[in-house]
């Protein structure tokens, strides 16, 4: 895989049952890159490895006065020069592209999870933990992927030399086959607090990075109750107690480096000593000498990859242990035909296959009825209840663990039997909080719709002309269509975001369709006019909306009232606010000092009609 080929096609199906295994299948999945990055690497260690040698015979050359076979010595580490350079840059190469290259399969993993979760994804993770692992820790897990071959070429070198010493000069090989290895043990017991202390750095990022998202979030909410100094100070402290943890785990890792500096010279000055006695006494030559004492200088360099590949996996262990939290997330269903994890729905795939349900749209853990072709209006008491109902209708609660309940049906089909895809495709839910990404107003409104309704159709009936007024006056040389809309619609006011994500939702054209409080941030003319819009464009198709405005429930063609999570009364709206306390105690908003006169009233007048009687 090479970077221009990126995206995946198909980043694969991830082992997240925990960070180690993650971990390792990513290394299965980069076999190709990490087997051209281990030979790149042996040829630029075994090239430096063979330099010590080189040099001790040109300097027994030298001694012998033999120009002849310095010149080829001269040649020879000249060739190991150009393989050394070639071997370094082709190694950098591959490595920066396993980098890379395992970077963007984590990442095209985290998304396609994201694509499948939905809403449902921040109910399981907090929203900072996912900024945490789709930005910083996507850079760990890469780094250790790609420092995965350097450290295994670095190894095998280690271990050729060592046995290249022993064989070459046994006297002093010994020394340095006993001693290497002892050098790259004696950063181990420092390892688990390193470990440690890394671990709890990136549990303080992760948590000053949660706080960072969620004040970003509520800023404007917050400017508004006074809130931003607490906020703020709340964020400097998650700060210091980041750097703090970051000091403590720098200071480890400086002391391993200390170490991995120390032990090197140790086993320096031991070589030179036992070698100038073993040339003393005539056993070794002087070119000998320099050859094994150049070796062990250049030993340094490939030990310092045990080094780094101990920094690599501290600091990626709890990356990917979060990143495989993320992506073990998956969709229960109740039949077990094998698209639990939604894989078959990530690009669209197999759904096709599958034939579209439609009908009537019937909850049974509520006893909710929304008959095919009509407008349902359903009117909650908890706004909680009301988002957590509209999950369920588009089949999106089968994420969450915490729901237990029967699956909703349409057409008589189960939602959460079916392929992602295609149940999204046939229910389409608008929360209360729709978000508007970046572009122009063209792109925003190009989704994958049935081609029934036209993005003027919606935006008419969404009651976007002010919109479109807003958006001509920003961009006078450009239409409407094409003026730009920036992150989130924030240039735009609430009602005028809300408005066009209904517009987005409607040009989609579902077989059936739930809104969440469409209305809850525009004003009761425009309310009005929007629910007579939805309603004709709306006509024959299945809409639930989940709403307590009266002037939506008025033009509804059938009103479900719930309490407590089950179905209690069922009519038009004029009708529920006569009969049923509860229903007008919601959409009316009376306290209960307000209904306690009524409910007096009510009393008196089944006395008197008594009395006449």
């Amino acid at each position: 895989m090479q970077i221009r080929d990126l995206p995946f096609t198909d980043p694969g199906m991830p082992d997240a049952r925990s960070g180690p295994h993650f971990l390792r299948w990513l290394g299965r999945n980069q076999l190709g890159g990490q087997l051209k990055s281990l030979a790149w690497g042996l040829l630029h260690f075994g090239s430096i490895a063979v330099l010590p040698y080189l040099v001790g015979l040109a300097v027994q050359a030298v001694v012998d006065r033999s120009g002849e076979r310095l010149a080829v010595a001269g040649a020879m580490m000249t060739l190991s020069g150009i393989a050394i350079a070639l071997g370094d840059t082709m190694l950098h190469r591959t490595a920066v592209t396993n980098w890379i290259t395992a970077a963007a399969r984590v990442q095209q993993l985290l998304a396609r999870k994201t694509a499948q979760l939905g809403s449902a994804l921040t109910r399981r993770v907090a929203a900072g933990e996912v900024v945490a692992v789709s930005t910083g820790d996507v850079e760990k897990i890469g780094w250790f992927v790609e420092a995965a071959s350097r450290f295994t070429a670095a190894a095998l070198t280690v271990v050729f030399v060592c046995v290249g010493v022993v064989l070459y000069q046994p006297a002093l090989g010994v020394v340095v086959a006993v001693g290497v290895p002892v050098l790259a043990l004696t950063v181990l017991p420092l390892l688990p607090r390193a470990t440690r202390r890394a671990d709890h750095q990136r549990e303080k990022a992760g948590r000053a990075t949660e706080l960072a998202s969620d004040t970003v979030a509520g800023l404007r909410v917050l400017r508004g109750i006074g809130g931003e100094e607490l906020f703020l100070d709340r964020y400097r402290r998650a700060s210091q107690e980041v750097r703090t943890a970051a000091v403590r785990s720098a200071r480890m890792w400086a002391a391993i480096s200390a170490v991995q500096v120390l032990m090197p010279g140790l086993l320096l000055i031991a070589v030179v000593w036992h070698g100038v006695h073993l040339a003393r006494e005539g056993r070794i030559t002087i070119g000998e000498l320099v050859t094994v004492y150049s070796t062990v200088t250049l030993l340094t360099y490939p030990l310092r990859h045990f080094e780094e590949i101990a920094m690599a996996y501290s600091f990626s262990r709890p990356s990917a242990k979060r990143a495989a939290r993320v992506l073990s997330l998956q969709r229960t269903t109740h039949a077990g035909d094998g698209s639990q994890d939604g894989t078959d729905t990530a690009a669209g795939g197999r759904s096709g296959d599958v034939e579209m349900p439609s009908g009537d749209l019937y909850d049974p853990a509520t006893g909710l009825l929304a008959p095919s072709g009509r407008l349902t209006a359903v009117v909650c008491g908890d706004p909680d209840e009301a988002g957590r109902l509209a999950e369920r209708l588009g089949g999106h609660a089968a994420f969450d663990d915490a729901e237990k309940l029967p699956s909703v049906l349409l057409g008589g089909v189960a939602l959460d039997e079916l392929p992602l895809a295609t149940a999204r495709t046939a229910v389409l839910v608008q929360d209360k909080d729709p978000v508007l990404l970046s572009g122009t107003l063209r792109g925003l409104l190009d989704v994958p719709a049935s081609g029934a309704v036209s993005a003027d159709d919606a935006l008419v009936a969404a009651q976007c002309a002010d919109v479109l007024d807003a958006l001509a006056q920003a961009s006078v040389d450009e239409t409407p269509m094409d003026a730009h809309v920036t992150e989130r619609g924030r240039s735009l006011s609430g009602g005028q975001r809300q408005r066009l994500a209904l517009a987005r939702s409607l040009v989609t054209d579902p077989e059936v369709l739930v809104l969440d409080e469409p209305t809850s941030a525009v004003d009761s003319h425009t309310e009005a006019r929007v629910a007579e819009g939805v309603k004709g464009l709306r006509k024959g198709r299945t809409t639930v909306v989940l709403t307590s405005s009266p002037l939506l429930l008025d033009r509804a063609e059938r009103v479900v009232f719930l309490h407590e999570g089950e179905v209690v009364a069922v009519g038009e709206h004029r009708e529920l606010v006569h009969s049923e306390p509860r229903y007008r105690a919601v959409v009316t908003r009376e306290t209960d000092e307000e209904r306690a006169p009524q409910a007096r009233t009510d009393t008196n007048i089944g006395i008197d009609i008594e009395e006449t009687a």
